[in-house]
């Protein structure tokens, strides 16, 4: 019989990630290690500090604005979606 007692399809429950679990506050540890690391680097984006310092993308954020506006390091390339930065290089130069 063409509509017999065949098994149900069991779906599965999907692919399931870890949670991270980023900071969302700097402590003084991770602000000195900011504020000595993030300089040095070439290519600064929201996504590499999270990645490397793990903490929250609007703390990245409010953080890459805060060293900007000091001059710490200067924008590339500002779109809607991601800003990325780069260090200063005129500032290292007159040193």
């Amino acid at each position: 019989m063409a509509g017999g007692k065949s098994k149900k399809k069991k779906w599965s429950k999907g692919k399931s990630r870890d949670k991270v679990d980023n900071k969302v506050l700097f402590n003084k540890e991770a602000w000195e290690r900011f504020n000595s690391e993030v300089p040095k680097m070439k290519l600064i984006t929201v996504s590499a500090l999270v990645e490397k310092l793990r903490i929250n993308g609007g703390l990245a954020r409010k953080a890459l604005r805060e060293m900007e506006e000091e001059g710490k390091i200067k924008a590339v390339c500002c779109s809607r979606a991601q800003k990325i930065y780069t260090r200063n290089v005129a500032e290292e130069e007159d040193e």
